[in-house]
């Protein structure tokens, strides 16, 4: 394992962010108060407060096995997934992400290199494609980590920008579109056979991935797709992409719905409307906006994920 450039030296040890998010309980809570008015909540829609607190208690187990991991020498610190927009990573962090599949991609954009140990506080209930870990086996991981012995696989990413200079990456894949998700109107502009060509479109938005994202919103929609493109594998510097429920009208086609994007190519967006968003991974929070007249550029990012493996 190659560590990220600017790592620290001899003297300074290493820093684990833990990254974690809100358990379902909590978030009741926040809502509803208490646990008697969740648990009310919950009941008239044919679901068990048990269920919630198993959950919550998994998670907060999870992240208790995972604080004693840390060496007591080492640095610590801890970020929620709704403050990383704001939170600043050191060259040095080794990145711990406790949840789900999703909250690695989350965390991936913020990032500049640092490992990444996707710990699974549920095993059988995530997909583990990128939680590959369990909280009881970090001790013996971190110091691997640290020392350059791990193993670990570079994943591609996604990266939009504006032509105002604004960036936003993810790892799974960026979305363009509407902000409410109804018609938007834009020229398309993609590589097709070695030329550039464009079309107009009226569509619900155009969705591009990554080889680690072809295995979620990408697959859906590929699965409805006769003659999709080939996703592209993980660490493959390819991206592939589809325009939404493309509408046929006088002035905007439907023959340039999906394709594939090779290292170095690139696809251009140009709004025609007003209200256009571009968001990565789910996170519609942190996003970039489109007005009427302004270019997007997507293409392989040049920053990748670096995922510790088992």
């Amino acid at each position: 394992m190659s560590r990220p450039d600017g790592w620290a030296g001899p003297g300074l040890a290493p820093r684990v962010v833990v990254v974690s998010r809100r358990s379902e309980l909590d978030e009741l809570l926040a809502r509803h108060g208490t646990r008697a008015a969740a648990e009310w909540y919950l009941a008239a829609r044919g679901r068990s407060l048990t269920e919630v607190i198993h959950r919550h208690e998994a998670l907060a187990a999870a992240l208790t096995t995972v604080g004693a991991a840390v060496p007591a020498d080492w640095r610590r610190g801890a970020v929620d997934r709704d403050d990383l927009p704001r939170f600043l990573f050191a060259p040095e962090d080794v990145v711990v992400a406790v949840g789900p599949d999703g909250l690695v991609a989350n965390v991936a954009k913020y990032l500049t290199g640092q490992p990444v140990i996707g710990v699974d506080p549920e095993p059988g209930r995530n997909a583990g494609v990128l939680v590959r870990h369990r909280a009881d086996g970090l001790a013996a991981l971190l110091p691997a980590v640290a020392a350059q012995r791990a193993t670990t696989r570079s994943r591609a990413m996604v990266r939009a920008a504006l032509d105002d200079g604004q960036e936003l990456l993810g790892l799974n894949e960026v979305y363009v579109g509407h902000a409410s998700h109804q018609s938007a109107r834009y020229l398309l502009s993609v590589p097709v056979d070695g030329r550039e060509r464009r079309e107009r479109h009226s569509s619900s938005g155009v969705v591009v991935g990554s080889g680690t994202g072809a295995t979620g919103w990408c697959a859906s929609i590929a699965r409805e797709r006769p003659g999709a493109p080939r996703p592209p594998a993980p660490e493959e510097a390819a991206l592939c992409w589809f325009v939404r429920e493309a509408w046929p009208s006088p002035v905007t086609g439907v023959s340039l719905t999906a394709g594939r994007l090779d290292d170095g190519e690139r696809l251009e967006l140009t709004a025609e409307s007003d209200g256009l968003v571009v968001f990565a991974d789910g996170l519609e929070a942190d996003r970039l906006t489109l007005d009427w007249g302004q270019r997007l550029t997507v293409d392989v990012a040049p920053r990748r994920l670096t995922l510790v493996e088992p």
